[in-house]
């Protein structure tokens, strides 16, 4: 099974949408494997924004997001990066479509409730990121035989 980043933001903290988010994954048929919630500091952010560091907005960005804590998830199922990013909308949340979490929830660039890793590749490197091995479970749902019933992993 795949595995994918989801980090949910300080604004989605902040306006108490965890579960709704979460629950989305859930209804969807992903599994969470991961979840804890920690503060990040500024090397753990320039780090995981190297693409960004030298940017002029990339002070704004660590700001936000040292602002509060944050939720970091894990999720796992069959092409769960690529779910995982449709489901959350492209970044500019007021171009989101409805139906996605940034499009149904959110009306920034910056303040749009979540991250979600953008390659089996990023995802590896991001997990690693931000959990440890210890802290990441695999384990099978009897329903998972009717979820993935046609899918090939």
């Amino acid at each position: 099974m795949e595995r994918t980043l989801l980090l949910i933001k300080p604004d989605a903290i902040e306006r108490g949408l965890i579960g709704r988010i979460i629950s989305r994954f859930e209804d969807k048929g992903l599994r969470i494997t991961g979840m804890k919630m920690l503060r990040l500091d500024l090397p753990l952010l320039e780090e995981h924004y190297s693409h960004l560091r030298d940017k002029p907005y990339f002070q704004r960005i660590a700001e936000f997001m040292m602002s509060a804590p944050i939720i970091a998830v894990c999720i796992e199922g069959i092409d769960s990066v690529r779910i995982t990013r449709s489901m959350c909308g492209v970044t500019n949340a007021r171009e989101a479509s409805p139906g996605t979490i940034r499009g149904d929830m959110s009306m920034s660039i910056r303040s749009n409730l979540v991250h979600a890793s953008d390659s089996i590749e990023s995802a590896e490197i991001e997990l690693k990121r931000f959990f440890m091995d210890a802290e990441l479970f695999s384990y099978n749902r009897k329903l998972d035989e009717v979820i993935f019933i046609d899918a090939k992993p």
